[in-house]
This record gives C-alpha cells, sequence and structure tokens, in this order.
C-alpha cells in the first residue's frame, strides 16, 4: 500500500468495500481483503445487502466500473446470483455533457469549422454515455451520420482508474488464495486491452470495416458504414441507421417481426464471428442492437471487441459441440484443455458436476435457459474446482448473457443447441472446403508425390541395414565426469584471477608506503606484488590458450 497514493489510494478501498460487500463469502477472504487494503471500515464479507444497491454503487464509482461491473455479471464464481443479475441489467446510460463541448471537440480533430463539416448538426444526443455521446448529423453531400464525440477528460480517468484496479488485481493474486486461483491479474489484462480499444474511435471505425465485410452474406444483419475523412482517435463518424431498442418492442410489434430467421441468423452471425473469424462484437446489450425500419437487425457501437485465436477457436467448437449434444465427458475434457490446471485441481468433481451441468441443459429452450448462463456456470465450477479458465471465455460469456436476452426477445421458442449443432455443421464443411481448394490440393498433391518418389528407395535402404545386421543406437548424455572436470577447471581459474587482481591492488596502494628499499626507482615490495601478478597473468593466459586449444 506504501505505493498507493491519493486518488488511487480512494479508489483502491473503494474497490475493497465492494468486494467485502458482496462478495461470496465462501470465496472472498475478508480477513485477508481487509488487511492487505488497510480497511478500518466495519465492512463485513458476505454482508447481505440489496442487489438494486450494486448497480448504483458500481455507477458512483465512474464508467470503468460500469464496464467492469458489465464484466462481473458473467463471473458467478464472484459473486451471489441476485447480484450477477443487478449486473446484467446495468445499462451505461449518464447525463449528456454540453453541446459547446461538443463543438469544440469536433472541431479540434477534424480541424474545420462546424458549418464547414456538417450541413446540419443536431445538438440533442441520440445517446449519452459514460465514455462518449452521438449526435445525428447532415455531411455537405446530403448523406446523413452518426457523429460520436468521446466526452472531455475521460482517457485521463479512464487511465487512473485503470492504474487502481492493475494494483488491486496484482496485490490479490499476490496475498490472498482467491487470487492465486482465480487470476485476476490475467482477467483484468483482458479487461484493459479491451477499455483502451474503446478508447479509440479509429480502431472502432477498423473493427466497423471488418465486421461489416465478415458478416456480407447475412441480409438480415447491417452493420454501419465508417466515414473514416471525419473520423479521428476520439471523434467517428458513420453512416445514420434508424431503428428502435429491441427492448422497446410491444407484444404487437413482436408479432409484425419474423422473430425466428432475425434469431437465426443474429445466432448464426455470432457462430461465425466467433468460431470462423475469431473477431466478435463483445458487447451485443439491447442497447447496441437496433430494429431497422426494414425489419433487419442493425449491430452499432464495436469499441468493444474480442480476438480469438485459430487454436482457441477449434477447442471452442468441440467444447460448444459436446455440450450441444449431451456429451458431458467431451464437454469436461476440452474444458481442462482450455484451462490452467491450479495446484488443488479437483479433475474427479470437476467432471462430475460438468456432465451433470450438460445433462440439465439437454432439450431445453432460451426461455427455460440461456446459453451465457451455463458459460457462467462452467467458469463457476471450473473456478471452484481450481481450473482457471482463459481470459477469452469471460468476454464471449458476456457476448453470450447478452444475446440471450436478445433471442428471448425475437423468437422465445428459439432452440440454441439445434441451431449450434447446424451452424457448427456449417462451420465444419466451410473447413474442409478451405482445405479442398486448389492451393492446397496441389501441395499435398506435390508433397504425396515426393513420398511416393523417395519411398522405394528408403524401404531399401532399411531392409539392407536390417539384412547385414548394421543397426546402430546411438545415445548422447552428459558425461558427469567431464563435466565436474570443467567445473573444477572454471573454478581454479577464477580463483587465480581474484588473487592476481588482489596482488595487483595490493602493489597499487603499496605505492603510497615511504621506504628506501626500491626496484626500478618503486617501493620495492610493491613492484614485487606488480611483477608477480604479471608473471601470474601470463601463465594463466597461456594455459587458458593452450588447453583451449588442444581441446
Amino acid at each position: 500500500m506504501g505505493m498507493v497514493r491519493g486518488e488511487n489510494l480512494r479508489r483502491y478501498r473503494d474497490i475493497g468495500r465492494l468486494l467485502l460487500k458482496y462478495g461470496r463469502s465462501d470465496v472472498i477472504d475478508g480477513t485477508a481483503l481487509r488487511d492487505s487494503l488497510e480497511l478500518n471500515d466495519d465492512v463485513d464479507s458476505g454482508t447481505p445487502a440489496k442487489a438494486e444497491e450494486l448497480a448504483a454503487d458500481f455507477e458512483a464509482l465512474g464508467p470503468t466500473f460500469v464496464k467492469l461491473a458489465q464484466l462481473l455479471s458473467t463471473r458467478p464464481d464472484f459473486l451471489a446470483p441476485a447480484y450477477i443479475e443487478a449486473l446484467a441489467r446495468l445499462q451505461d446510460q449518464v447525463e449528456p455533457f454540453p453541446f459547446e463541448q461538443v463543438v469544440e471537440a469536433v472541431e479540434t480533430e477534424l480541424g474545420v469549422r462546424m458549418a464547414t463539416a456538417f450541413q446540419d448538426f443536431d445538438p440533442k444526443p441520440l445517446a449519452a454515455a459514460s465514455l462518449g455521446q452521438v449526435h445525428r448529423a447532415v455531411l455537405r453531400s446530403g448523406q446523413e451520420v452518426a457523429v460520436k464525440v468521446q466526452r472531455p477528460g475521460i482517457r485521463d480517468q479512464v487511465l487512473g482508474d485503470l492504474a487502481a484496479l492493475a494494483e488491486i488485481a496484482e496485490l490479490l493474486d499476490r496475498r490472498t488464495q482467491t487470487g492465486r486461483r482465480f487470476g485476476f491479474g490475467a482477467m483484468f489484462a483482458e479487461f484493459r486491452r479491451s477499455m483502451l480499444r474503446e478508447l479509440n474511435y479509429e480502431r472502432e471505425a477498423q473493427n466497423l470495416e471488418a465486421l461489416r465485410e465478415n458478416l456480407s452474406e447475412f441480409d438480415r444483419i447491417v452493420v454501419p458504414r465508417p466515414i473514416l475523412d471525419y473520423t479521428t482517435s476520439t471523434v467517428l463518424t458513420m453512416e445514420f441507421i434508424g431503428g428502435r431498442k429491441i427492448t422497446s418492442l410491444g407484444p404487437l410489434g413482436r408479432m409484425e417481426l419474423d422473430g425466428e430467421i432475425l434469431g437465426e441468423q443474429l445466432f448464426a452471425a455470432y457462430v461465425k464471428q466467433i468460431l470462423v473469424d475469431g473477431f466478435f462484437h463483445a458487447d451485443p446489450h439491447p442497447g447496441n442492437i437496433f430494429l431497422t425500419p426494414d425489419k433487419r437487425l442493425a449491430l452499432i457501437d464495436l469499441g468493444m471487441v474480442a480476438h480469438i485465436p485459430s487454436d482457441m477457436q477449434d477447442r471452442l467448437l468441440k467444447l460448444l459441440l459436446a455440450v450441444s449434444e449431451g456429451r458431458g465427458g467431451d464437454a469436461a475434457t476440452e474444458s481442462i484443455r482450455m484451462g490452467k490446471e491450479l495446484d488443488d485441481f479437483d479433475e474427479t468433481r470437476f467432471r462430475r458436476e460438468v456432465a451433470q451441468l450438460v445433462v440439465e441443459n439437454q432439450g431445453v429452450r432460451v426461455g427455460q435457459v440461456s446459453a451465457g448462463a451455463v458459460m457462467a456456470e462452467l467458469t463457476r465450477i471450473s473456478g471452484e474446482c481450481g481450473l482457471r479458465s482463459p481470459p477469452e471465455l469471460t468476454m464471449l460469456g458476456k457476448a453470450m448473457l447478452n444475446l440471450d436476452e436478445i433471442a428471448k426477445i425475437l423468437a422465445p421458442e428459439f432452440d440454441p443447441n439445434a441451431a449450434l449443432q447446424e451452424q457448427a455443421a456449417r462451420v465444419m464443411r466451410s473447413r474442409v472446403t478451405r482445405l479442398a481448394s486448389p492451393g492446397n490440393m496441389l501441395s499435398a498433391a506435390l508433397e504425396a508425390k515426393e513420398f511416393a518418389e523417395r519411398l522405394p528407395n528408403r524401404v531399401n535402404r532399411v531392409l539392407d541395414t536390417i539384412a547385414d545386421g548394421e543397426i546402430r543406437f546411438r545415445l548422447e548424455g552428459i558425461d558427469e565426469k567431464e563435466f565436474m572436470r570443467g567445473i573444477q577447471t572454471l573454478a581454479n581459474r577464477l580463483t587465480m584471477g581474484l588473487i592476481l587482481a588482489a596482488l595487483v591492488l595490493g602493489a597499487a596502494m603499496l605505492m603510497r608506503v615511504e621506504t628506501s628499499a626500491r626496484l626500478f626507482g618503486y617501493p620495492a615490495l610493491a613492484m614485487a606484488c606488480f611483477l608477480l601478478a604479471v608473471a601470474g597473468g601470463a601463465a594463466l593466459l597461456v594455459k587458458i590458450a593452450w588447453g583451449d586449444r588442444r581441446r
């Protein structure tokens, strides 16, 4: 705590109080946490508190903690179920900042006056969040656009919050058993990368372009096109897509929709993003998915995205297929391969609980269970059994929890298991097709041709060697005697070098001693030490050169 000062110290203790107030008592070590954070308040771990208070406490801490709360809503291994539900409903909505600051930010970033860049600019924001707000505008060309402007000073505030969170994550990992088990540092590193990407609107513009291209095959999914000439790191201009939030639809409005097709395409689009592209929209809460007037789904606000490496995609595909097909043993095996086994990992208990989870998930529909809840439950089981899940699963679980809420609205009878099996088969066909491309086929044919040409000669050589009895085995290991001899030689040379250095140093000090005995005009004893050091050094050099040359 000695390195934490000022605002970070206050944030440090605010986070500690939240953990003590809301954390699960069987997970959070209240005494260790209180001592680590120097908390003298009368706050008890596991004290019952209203779940509704949780969202307010996180909102009071600022935008970084609102995002953190949304992430924690995917972690039932940290918080009790009632609090998880409260965090899952938390939306990032705050009061807008003045239009004068919007004008100043836009003109400064774009380098032109507002009236020069835009034909019209609505001073009333369409939406306001903790990181920025969106205004409707019209370019000089007549194109309608949405302009997203970052809140002034928000970057410095977020960086300060991230610094405090980094310190507390490191402290918990170092000083508490809970931290060592769950690895808060790795989880925070993934969260930090996500937050920094969300603060960079140029990166968000790149995300919009990439997602538009990746989802071009889905006719019911639309992604706004960024206007790059009007985009900087803190101002993002994109084409305007009208519509309304999914959650605003009433019963009559839902009857007018072809919800089954919309749900299938949305689900298929996310399966493609996760298992094929390795790049997905990680924050699909209802505020970021609109229903357009032509009955399509618009994916907006791509500040928070996640990347999944190809090897992780293969493991996720196997895991999701195992869950959807009711193969609990395979699901447990893939989870173990994806995670990191801690010292106290209880594999027997883990396999038993995962198998039970998979069986309970069989045959249910969205209205009864959510795929995101299943992923969250899998994470909880992993944590309790001593298996640390990879950070990518946290972002994936967050996306799936939000996606479940939308799927329930669009198609209450949608069957996620059947859809997952269908989409997984589609993904596998796509991969096989790529393997069967002309380039891959030609490369495989050339390798087969080379193998076939060399095979007879290699077989003949092996058979001749066996017939002549000339098979030999060569084992290479460490010659212990030679190894010890080398160590002894090294030690002798170091010792002799130290002695010679001492002689030179002693000779230099004896030069200051006044004496009648002289040698070459210098004190005799000093010169004797110096000459002895020269002779010893020369002998050592000769021995080293001769010994190395002989070896």
